[in-house]
Formats: C-alpha cells, sequence, structure tokens
C-alpha cells in the first residue's frame, strides 16, 4: 500500500492524525474512508445499515444490558450513537474532530438519552459503568502502548455482564504503519487478540465485516484505476457510481471470488470483536451477515 511501511517500530504522529480529522468530510463517507472514490452517498448508508444487522447480532448473542449506558469513543458523525441511542437507555459519545462532532450533535441532539461531548478520547475520564463500549475504527489511529493504556482504563467502567466492542480495519499478517497526511496503524487479527489478551480481557467472538470487504473491494480497484488513466479520462464519479451498483448486484457472491482463487484482495480488511472482562469460551466467525 502506498505510503505505508511494514514496521512495528514505527508510531503515529498524533499531531498529524488529529490534523486530518479536523478537515475530514463530516458525512458518513469521512469516517468510512470511501470519499474521493466516486462512490453516491447512499454507498455509506448502505455500509453502515449493514453493518448495523452485524453490530445487531453480536449485541444480542452477547445478551447485553440494554437498559444501561452506552460509551462511544470516537463516535465520528454520529451513525452508531443514533443507533445506540434507539436501542439503550444512555449513550455517551466521544469526538475529538470539531466538523465531525458538530454533525454529530446535529444527528443526535433529539434525542433525550444522548449526551455529546467533544473531547480527546485518550484524555476523557468516564463516569459511571457501561452495558456496551463502542469502539469503531479508534485503535487504528492509537500506538500500541495507548491501546494497552486505553483498553485497561476501560475494563474497570464495564458493567456486570458487559461488553467492549471493536470495529478494526485489519491486515492479513503483522502490522501495517501508514505514514504520510493520512496516518494509521492496520493490525492483523492475531496481533489485536495479543493485545486484548495483554490487557486481561477475553475475546469471546471475532467476526469479519462483509459489508467493509466489498467496498473496500471498490476502493482499491478505483484507487488502481485513478492510478493507471490520465486524469482528463478517469470520469470518477461514473466510474464510482457503477464500480458500487456492481459490486451491490454481485454481492454477496463477489466477495468470496478472491478468496476461492487465492488472491488477498482487498490489502484491507475488517473485524469486529467483542471483548469482557471476564472468561469466556472464543468463536471466529469467517463472514458476518449483510444486507443488499
Amino acid at each position: 500500500m502506498n505510503g505505508e511501511t511494514e514496521s512495528a517500530a514505527n508510531t503515529l504522529d498524533y499531531s498529524i492524525v488529529n490534523s486530518y480529522w479536523k478537515k475530514a468530510d463530516p458525512s458518513i463517507m469521512g469516517p468510512y474512508m470511501m470519499d474521493g472514490f466516486g462512490f453516491p452517498a447512499s454507498a455509506g448508508r448502505f455500509r453502515f445499515r449493514a453493518e448495523s444487522v452485524i453490530v445487531q447480532q453480536l449485541i444480542h448473542n452477547a445478551k447485553v444490558d440494554t437498559t444501561g449506558a452506552v460509551l462511544d469513543l470516537g463516535s465520528g458523525v454520529g451513525y452508531w450513537a443514533e443507533f445506540f441511542a434507539l436501542k439503550f437507555n444512555k449513550v455517551i459519545a466521544v469526538e475529538a474532530s470539531i466538523p465531525l462532532y458538530k454533525s454529530m450533535v446535529r444527528r443526535c441532539s433529539s434525542y433525550d438519552n444522548f449526551t455529546p461531548i467533544h473531547g480527546n478520547v485518550l484524555s476523557f475520564e468516564p463516569k459511571g459503568q457501561f452495558s456496551l463500549i463502542f469502539l469503531g475504527g479508534l485503535l487504528m489511529y492509537l500506538n500500541e502502548e495507548d491501546v494497552v493504556a486505553l483498553l485497561r482504563k476501560l475494563k474497570s467502567f464495564l458493567s456486570p455482564g458487559g461488553i467492549i466492542l471493536c470495529r478494526e480495519s485489519t491486515v492479513r499478517n503483522g502490522t501495517i504503519t501508514r505514514d504520510g497526511d493520512y496516518q494509521a496503524v492496520y493490525r492483523s487479527v492475531p496481533t489485536y487478540l495479543g493485545l486484548f489478551n495483554g490487557c486481561d480481557l477475553t475475546v469471546v467472538q471475532t467476526c469479519l465485516n462483509v459489508p467493509y470487504i466489498l467496498m473496500q473491494m471498490g476502493c482499491e480497484l478505483i484507487r488502481k484505476w485513478k492510478e493507471n488513466v490520465p486524469g482528463n479520462l478517469q470520469m470518477v464519479p461514473v466510474v464510482g457510481h457503477l464500480a458500487y451498483w456492481g459490486l451491490r448486484l454481485g454481492n454477496p457472491w463477489i466477495t468470496r471470488i478472491p478468496s476461492a482463487m487465492g488472491i488477498d484482495f482487498p490489502e484491507l480488511t475488517n473485524h469486529f470483536f467483542l471483548i469482557c472482562s471476564g472468561f469466556q469460551p472464543h468463536s471466529s466467525d469467517k463472514t458476518g451477515p449483510v444486507s443488499r
């Protein structure tokens, strides 16, 4: 992947990470990293709806107490905060990016059980206990020592039977650190499992995020298109729309073709991790549900 180095020793520069998110598109396409590919706005909403099916099933399987509270760290534009506000008694959502925070407030301010907080997730000190702590693509923007420190802190705020649910972009092996203007750390599933276990947390279930895979296939194909086709011939909005609808019409079989052919595509994958502070048997799902 361009601009990325395969060294676990590389660390993120938080000033660069924060600078990127201060200028991020305050729509679902920005936090989902789907802008700039010519996709229609409905592509982000499609992915969210499909992912919410997976999250709902994970919450149901874990028997999470919906009369409790949710802590949503790195809330983005508030789609997940709204989702949880409709299902739980209380939602506290923390976001550092001003444009994303303002978008979240506009989306969720009508919910009486919703509390927005503009602040840094690492310095934020929770109060009370939570049935669910949601980290929706947060850990990839943290260096390893901060991942460990944050998880160790958060587990003390879980109510009895409470869970931490992470959704993180992953790679198949090792760790890849992306540098440049957009910085992130992509870790493999075994790497994340090791981090969680090192925090005395038990991973109850891992689940492949198939909706992410579907849209990421489009992102990586269009990126190759832009790299190889002259700018005046790219027609990115047209290509993006065609790619999006082609992927949707080909879903779900189209996501199975690369693995069937022994091809590692797309380069980035994504997984949900269901975590608790007590011992539970671990299960690993190869796929998650995806709607059309």
